[in-house]
């Protein structure tokens, strides 16, 4: 059975994937943004090994959530599911797009990363003098997401690493009039943690299936740009 550890875990989509994970036997550490949030994750997801606390839009909280994360163990998956969208760009990039860069850092290397993107990453800017957080769009940090994926794949060929679009789906993110199917939103996520069938890397999937995407995602250049945005906004360097 694996080991896998799920940001933005306390509810939607992430404490869906953690609870069918649970329920197939893994071991899965859950995160919040903090206490009231960690007892509630816990309350809902019966047999999960821990809870984790950070508040993901302060780059020194992360930074600790990763030290916390090390300290447990190798994980064999990390599912960067945590993310906001009605936010102020001020949160949107570290939570969406900063976050998942220094935990991909600083967390001992899994077999497999699995990022949270959006089909509304086909609107995002891939010029990154709009990164910032004066200017960075929900679409934007989907399309960061992406890039990360794509850029992790390449240069870690020993890590499964890929992109998801959820869809549409009634969770407290998408709002009770969500279309697409919740449960689906959520499969693809498990599904690429642990399933043998999704031993494959570099790709944006949607309910299990490749789908479109932008494909300026697929620039080297434009990727390393990213890294290096990444590294001066953070500090902190991705490894070799």
């Amino acid at each position: 059975m694996a080991r896998i550890f799920i940001t933005g875990s306390s509810d939607g989509l992430g404490q869906l994937a953690a609870r069918r994970l649970v329920e197939e036997g893994h071991q899965v550490v859950l995160h919040a943004r903090n206490d009231n949030r960690a007892e509630y994750a816990l309350g809902h997801v019966p047999g999960a090994e821990k809870v984790l606390i950070a508040e993901l839009s302060d780059m020194e909280e992360t930074r600790r959530l990763a030290e916390e994360v090390n300290a447990l163990g190798r994980f064999d998956a990390v599912i960067h599911n945590a993310g906001v969208y009605q936010a102020p760009p001020q949160v949107i990039l570290p939570v969406n797009t900063l976050a998942p860069y220094i935990l991909t850092c600083l967390i001992q290397k899994p077999e497999r990363l699995v990022y949270l993107s959006s089909g509304l990453h086909m609107s995002g800017n891939p010029d990154l003098k709009h990164m910032d957080t004066d200017r960075t769009s929900y679409s934007d940090s989907k399309l960061h997401d992406l890039i990360l994926a794509k850029a992790v794949a390449r240069k870690w060929p020993d890590v499964y690493s890929n992109a998801v679009e959820p869809g549409w789906v009634a969770t407290k993110m998408g709002g009770p009039g969500a279309p697409d199917d919740l449960q689906k939103g959520f499969e693809t996520q498990v599904w690429l943690a642990v399933s043998e069938d999704a031993m494959i890397s570099g790709r944006y999937f949607f309910h299990q299936k490749e789908k479109r995407y932008q494909k300026a995602a697929d620039n080297i250049g434009l990727q390393e740009q990213f890294l290096e945005k990444c590294e001066q906004i953070t500090g902190v360097q991705f490894p070799a």
